[in-house]
């Protein structure tokens, strides 16, 4: 019996050692995984950030279920945000996550203001070429404003998404609540932020000009 005492601590011992390579292999194939994974980050304002609703049904979360484990999603999206408050912190969320892809999602509260458009234009460009310079592909969102605030305005509003997508050869999404906006049921009551049944919608509009980034990112 004492000889067996020792032969069962080195049997045990052995056991032991090959439960721990085969969780050092399984660690170090998740992280293999994981760091093969794209990072798509979305830089948004309350049409991104679930304003109003649960967080779990904004759009960026339904994205991030259909992707399932093909992608890390990044939502650094805060309501309220203008251009200018984006390009301000775009430096420090693009050198934290270095994303593959690069949702914009702004431009919303500018208009809302009355800002000017060019200045719109500067600060989303800003964002852009840092993205690019990143190597980050970029899809922009856009967004439409209300009619009171002139067909002038409005034009040179949603003019500045056309032109920086050609000038920089992005995507671009034209109206991100394309076919949910003018439906009443489909919106809030401040007639400005989708509802929740809204989201699903929204995304279908994103989806099909995500996927092939995802797939250039592969």
């Amino acid at each position: 019996m004492k000889r067996g005492i020792p032969f069962m601590w080195h049997r045990l011992a052995c056991m032991v050692t090959a439960g721990l390579v085969a969780l050092i292999v399984l660690f170090q194939s998740g992280l293999a995984n994981a760091e093969s994974r794209p990072t798509l980050l979305v830089m948004g304002d309350s049409l991104s950030a679930a304003y109003g609703i649960e967080q779990d049904q904004g759009w960026v979360r339904l994205l991030e279920r259909r992707l399932d484990d093909q992608a890390q999603v990044v939502n650094a999206s805060i309501s309220g945000e203008t251009t200018g408050g984006g390009l301000e912190r775009f430096e420090s969320v693009l050198d934290q996550h270095a994303p593959d892809i690069v949702l914009l999602e702004l431009g919303g509260n500018d208009g809302l203001r009355g800002l000017p458009p060019a200045q719109m234009r500067e600060n989303l460009a800003g964002m852009i070429e840092q993205s690019q310079s990143a190597d980050a592909e970029v899809l922009l969102l856009g967004i439409d404003i209300p009619p009171n605030y002139g067909q002038a305005y409005r034009d040179a509003f949603t003019g500045v998404y056309r032109t920086l997508a050609d000038e920089y050869d992005v995507a671009l999404l034209p109206f991100l609540l394309e076919g949910i906006a003018l439906d009443r049921a489909l919106m809030q009551s401040d007639g400005i932020h989708p509802t929740a049944e809204a989201q699903p919608l929204i995304l279908e509009n994103v989806w099909p000009m995500v996927e092939p980034l995802l797939e250039q990112a592969h």
